[in-house]
């Protein structure tokens, strides 16, 4: 599941996958695997990446919560 929200935020702050990952501390590789959505990354992970784009992790990971989860 690529997560289509934080590809297209990313690119929307002018961004490369290259300058995220430097930003974020991590490995080209390892960023591109969590845009991709072939992996999670961590909280403060998604903290950071939160920080930086300045958008809710929620709307970026594409995480919708069910009526049942609002009450």
């Amino acid at each position: 599941m690529a997560r289509e929200r934080l590809k297209e935020a990313r690119q929307k702050a002018g961004m490369t996958q290259q300058q995220m990952a430097d930003k974020l501390d991590i490995g080209l590789r390892h960023y591109k695997k969590i845009e991709s959505g072939e992996t999670l990354g961590s909280i403060p992970l998604w903290d950071d990446i939160e920080d930086i784009l300045k958008i809710n992790q929620r709307v970026l990971r594409e995480i919708h919560l069910d009526k049942e989860d609002n009450p």
